[in-house]
C-alpha cells in the first residue's frame, strides 16, 4: 500500500517538475531538487543560523576530514539553532548599557527602550501562536507562567477539583499541576487523571480523550494539555479537546512547549482559555531562555484571581509608587517584573526570521520535510532492516509536528545515537530506547533527511 507520505511527495514533485522515474524518491538527487522548489527555497533560511561543526560535537567522526562541515541538526524540538543576529543584538545593548547606563529605559539609540522591550516581540509571537492583541505576554520560564496561569484558571471545589492531562506528559507539567492539588489540599493522586493509549497502542486517540472528560464531568476543575506531545511527537486536537473542556464546565489550557513554531496555533479561535511555552526550542532565543503566557481576551474583567506584580501594573500609575495595582487587561497584566532585556532581545532575532514567512507555508514545508523521513525510515529502512526500530509518532500528517520518534530495540539507544553522532547527525535521545528526529523548516532541508536515513543505514 502507498504511504500518505509518498502520495504527498509525488504530488509535490509532480507540481514542480520533479520526475521521479529519472530521479526517485529514495535519491539524494530527489533530495537536491526537492530543496530547490521555489516553496521549499523560499522557507528556507540556513544563513540566518550558526551551525555547530562536526568536530565540535564529535571527537571520533567517521570521516575524519568532515569535522569542519556543518552538522545536519535534527534536534529544534530540544533547543533551536543560534540565530546569528543575536551577536549584532545583544552588543548593541550591551553597548547602550555600557554608555548610556539606566537611561537605556527610555532612551535608546535603536527604538528598543528597555522599559517596553517585550513590546518588540508581542506582534510577531501573537501572529505565530494566533492570539489577538493584548492576549500575550512574554515572561519568566515555562514552568513559572504555568503555575501563574494556574492560580488564575485551577479554582478547585470541594466536588470540582480533578485535572485531567495525557500520560507520559513532560515531567514539568506533571510536578507543577500534582503541586498545585496538593496545594490546595487534595490528592493527587486522586486529583490528576493521566490519560493512557489504549493496550497496544502508542499515542492518544481524540475520543478517548473526550470520553474521559465527558466521563469525568462536573468533577473536572482543569483539562491541561500538551500541543504537541514532546515523547511521540503527537499533534493533540486543541479545538476538540477545548470543547470537551468547556462542555463541562472545565477549564481548558496547553503547555506549547513543543508546538509553539513548529504547528499553525489560533488560540484565540480555539477558545482556549490558557496556554505557556517557552521560546528556546522552534523559536531558537537560546538555553533556558525565556517564556510566553497565553489569555484569552474573554477573561478580561473577569475577576479571575492572579498573583501580581509591578510590572502588571498600568504604565500611566505605575511610577507613581502608590501601593495601589491597576492591573493591565489581558496577559499583560500577569507580568511580575520587568523581563530579561537579554533574553528578550535574543527572542527577537529569531521571530526577525519568522517574520520573513508564515506558520502556514512552514507547516506545508515541515508536512514534506518529515513526511519524507518518514517515507525513507518506514518505506525503505525498515524493510531493510526489519525489526530494528518502530516509528511511535502518528502517520497521519495532521497529528504529528515536525518530529519523528524512533523505538529502537531494547539496549541498543547508546550506540546508535553515538554512531549518529560520529556521523555528524544531532537528534535527541530519550531513555531507555527512543531517539527523537526533529527536521525544523526553518533550517533543515531534503538533503539533510536523506543523509539522516544513510546515517541510519550505516549504523543500524
Amino acid at each position: 500500500m502507498t504511504s500518505m507520505a509518498a502520495i504527498q511527495l509525488s504530488d509535490f514533485a509532480k507540481r514542480n517538475n520533479i520526475d521521479i522515474e529519472k530521479t526517485p524518491l529514495e535519491s539524494m538527487a530527489f533530495a537536491t531538487q526537492m530543496d530547490a522548489a521555489p516553496s521549499i527555497a523560499a522557507t528556507t533560511f540556513r544563513s540566518d543560523f550558526a551551525f555547530p561543526k562536526v568536530g565540535a560535537v564529535s571527537q571520533t567522526p567517521v570521516d575524519p576530514a568532515s569535522k569542519d562541515a556543518d552538522v545536519v541538526y535534527m534536534v529544534g524540538n530540544s533547543l533551536g539553532l543560534m540565530p546569528k543576529a543575536i551577536r549584532t543584538l545583544i552588543n548593541q545593548e550591551l553597548d547602550v548599557w555600557a554608555e548610556r547606563g539606566v537611561n537605556g529605559h527610555f532612551d535608546h539609540p535603536h527604538n528598543r527602550p528597555w522599559v517596553t522591550v517585550d513590546d518588540n516581540v508581542l506582534e510577531e509571537t501573537s501572529r505565530i501562536v494566533g492570539a489577538h492583541s493584548g492576549e500575550v505576554a512574554i515572561m519568566n520560564t515555562l514552568t513559572s507562567n504555568l503555575h501563574l496561569v494556574l492560580a488564575s484558571f485551577y479554582r478547585p471545589t470541594s466536588t470540582r477539583f480533578k485535572i485531567i492531562m495525557e500520560s507520559r506528559a513532560f515531567p514539568s507539567d506533571y510536578f507543577a499541576l500534582s503541586s498545585q492539588t496538593n496545594f490546595h489540599g487534595f490528592d493527587s493522586s486522586t486529583a490528576v487523571i493521566e490519560i493512557v493509549p489504549r493496550e497496544g497502542e502508542r499515542t492518544l486517540r481524540t475520543e478517548d480523550i473526550e470520553a474521559v472528560i465527558e466521563r469525568e464531568g462536573d468533577s473536572v476543575a482543569l483539562v491541561l494539555f500538551s500541543g504537541v506531545q514532546y515523547y511521540t511527537g503527537q499533534f493533540f486536537d486543541i479545538p476538540r479537546i477545548t470543547r470537551a473542556a468547556h462542555a463541562v464546565g472545565a477549564m481548558a489550557g496547553f503547555d506549547l512547549a513543543h508546538a509553539v513554531g513548529n504547528v499553525p496555533l489560533e488560540l484565540h479561535d480555539w477558545n482556549v482559555d490558557c496556554a505557556v511555552w517557552c521560546t528556546y526550542k522552534y523559536l531558537n532565543s537560546g538555553p533556558g531562555n525565556i517564556g510566553g503566557l497565553f489569555v484569552h481576551s474573554k477573561h478580561n474583567g473577569s475577576n479571575l484571581p492572579r498573583l501580581t506584580g509591578w510590572w502588571g501594573s498600568d504604565p500611566a500609575s505605575k511610577f507613581t509608587m502608590n501601593n495601589q495595582f491597576q492591573g493591565i487587561p489581558g496577559a499583560a497584566g500577569y507580568r511580575l517584573s520587568n523581563p530579561s532585556v537579554l533574553a528578550t532581545t535574543s527572542l527577537l532575532a529569531s521571530l526577525q526570521t519568522f517574520a520573513k514567512t508564515d506558520m502556514q507555508a512552514l507547516r506545508a514545508k515541515s508536512v514534506l520535510l518529515t513526511g519524507y523521513l518518514e517515507y525513507l525510515l518506514r518505506n525503505v529502512l525498515a524493510k531493510e532492516r526489519p525489526g530494528k526500530f518502530e516509528i511511535i509518532t502518528p502517520e497521519d500528517p495532521s497529528m504529528r509536528g515536525t518530529q519523528l520518534s524512533l523505538m529502537l530495540q531494547e539496549g541498543q539507544l547508546e550506540r546508535v545515537f553515538a554512531g549518529l553522532i560520529d556521523r555528524g547527525v544531532v537528534a535527541d535521545e530519550r531513555r531507555p530506547d527512543v531517539i527523537r528526529i526533529s527536521p525544523a523548516p526553518l533550517y533543515c532541508t531534503f538533503e539533510d533527511v536523506f543523509r539522516v536515513y544513510l546515517s541510519f543505514r550505516e549504523v543500524l
